[in-house]
C-alpha cells in the first residue's frame, strides 16, 4: 500500500503573550499528524517565538524534537515567571480565576507604564525572556532549516510599517523586536532601525505566505477575539478592547485585500491563476478566547499554560476531524461572511478598476 503524500500547509500565528500557549497546543496537534507537512510559518510576538522553536526542533531532530522544544520553552517561561512580583491574589487562586485584574502589583505596574518611559522603568534593559529565548533556541539551526520557512513580523517605529525578518537573518533580536510592547520595553534596535511589537502592523503578516506559490493552503491560528458580545463598561475594558481591535486590524486589512483579489479574479478582471487556488482556513474558538481577560496574557503559571495548550490542541483536533479533506480542495474560511456587514459586493460595472490591487 502506497504511503499517502502529506498535505502541505502554511501557518499564520498571532501574538498574545501567555495566550500563545493556545498556539502551542495547535502546533502540538499538527506536528503529531504525519498527514500534514508545514511549509511556512509567519508569526508575530508569541507566534514568532513558537515559530522559531518549531524550526529549531525540526532542524535538530524532526517533529518529536519540535514538540519537545515547545514543551521545554513554555515550561521555562513558566519557571521564570515564578519569580515575578506580578502574581494572582489568593482569592483568585482559590476560585480558579487566572486573571490578574485584582493583583495589586499588576495594577501598580500598569499605572507606572502609563506615566514612565520603559527606559525609566527598566534603565538596564533587563528582559529575562530574551535570555530564555537565547538559551532555548539555536538561531543558527533556525536559519539553516530548510524544512520550514519562517517569517517574523516587527513594526518599524520610524516608518510605522511592518518589517518581515526571514531566514537567514532571523535572530534573538528579531523575535524580541516582534514581541516588544512599547509601554513595557524600550524599542529593539536592529541595523540602526528601532522596532516595536509586530502586532501593530501585521498580526501576523500574511503576504509572505500568500506570495509563496509552493503552498496553497494557509491556516490562520487566531488567539485574539475578533468580536465581543459584551460592550466594555470600565476604563480598563475599554483600553483592552482598543488593543484587541488594534492588534486585529492588520490581519483584517490583509484578509480584506485577499477577499478583493478573489472577487476580481472571479470577475475575470485579473489573470492571476495561482492566486485563484489559494485556500484560506481558520483555527479559532471565539467563545473561549473571549472569556480570557487581557491581563491573563501576563500570567505564565504552568497550570494556566497547560490549560491553554490543551484548549489549543482541542481546537486543532476538532478542526482537522471536520476539515482535513478540505485541505488541498477548498477554503473553509468564508471571507464573504466575515465582511458581509462591511461593504456590499464588488460591482465592476460601476467603474471599479484594478488599481491598488495587491500582488
Amino acid at each position: 500500500m502506497a504511503t499517502q503524500t502529506p498535505k502541505r500547509i502554511d501557518l499564520a500565528l498571532q501574538g498574545g503573550g501567555a495566550h500563545g500557549a493556545l498556539t502551542w497546543g495547535v502546533l502540538e496537534r499538527i506536528l503529531e499528524d504525519e498527514r500534514l507537512e508545514i511549509d511556512g510559518i509567519s508569526g508575530t510576538s508569541a507566534g514568532a517565538m513558537n515559530a522559531a522553536v518549531v524550526a529549531d526542533g525540526l532542524q535538530r531532530g524532526g517533529r518529536r524534537q519540535a514538540r519537545e522544544g515547545l514543551h521545554g520553552f513554555w515550561h521555562a517561561v513558566s519557571e521564570a515567571a515564578r519569580f515575578s512580583p506580578i502574581q494572582r491574589t489568593p482569592w483568585d487562586r482559590l476560585t480558579g480565576n487566572y486573571s490578574l485584574d485584582h493583583s495589586p502589583t499588576y495594577l501598580f505596574f500598569e499605572s507606572l507604564t502609563q506615566l514612565l518611559h520603559p527606559a525609566q522603568l527598566n534603565p538596564f534593559g533587563i528582559n529575562p525572556l530574551r535570555d530564555l529565548l537565547a538559551e532555548r533556541v539555536d538561531f543558527d539551526q533556525v536559519n539553516a532549516c530548510r524544512k520550514v520557512k519562517v517569517y517574523v513580523t516587527a513594526t518599524n517605529v520610524r516608518t510605522g510599517r511592518a518589517h518581515v525578518f526571514r531566514q537567514p537573518q532571523l535572530s534573538v533580536d528579531a523575535v524580541m523586536a516582534s514581541a516588544c510592547l512599547p509601554f513595557m520595553f524600550d524599542a529593539v534596535t536592529i541595523d540602526g532601525e528601532a522596532y516595536w511589537d509586530g502586532g501593530y502592523s501585521g498580526n501576523p503578516a500574511l503576504y509572505p505566505l500568500v506570495d509563496d506559490p509552493s503552498c496553497q493552503d494557509l491556516i490562520v491560528v487566531q488567539i485574539n477575539p475578533m468580536t465581543r458580545q459584551q460592550l466594555p463598561t470600565t476604563a480598563r475594558e475599554v483600553l483592552n478592547r482598543i488593543n484587541e481591535i488594534t492588534f486585529n486590524s492588520a490581519l483584517i486589512k490583509e484578509l480584506r485585500s485577499i477577499h478583493l483579489l478573489h472577487q476580481l479574479i472571479d470577475a475575470e478582471s485579473l489573470q492571476l491563476e495561482r492566486y485563484r487556488a489559494m485556500r484560506l482556513h481558520l483555527i479559532h474558538a471565539e467563545r473561549e478566547v473571549e472569556a480570557l481577560s487581557a491581563s491573563s496574557k501576563l500570567n505564565a503559571e504552568w497550570s494556566f499554560l497547560t490549560r491553554l495548550r490543551d484548549q489549543g490542541y482541542g481546537w486543532a483536533d476538532a478542526w482537522l476531524r471536520e476539515h482535513f479533506d478540505d485541505l488541498g480542495a477548498r477554503s473553509t474560511f468564508d471571507l464573504d461572511e466575515l465582511f458581509a456587514d462591511a461593504f456590499r459586493p464588488l460591482d465592476l460595472d460601476e467603474g471599479a478598476g484594478t488599481e491598488g490591487v495587491p500582488r
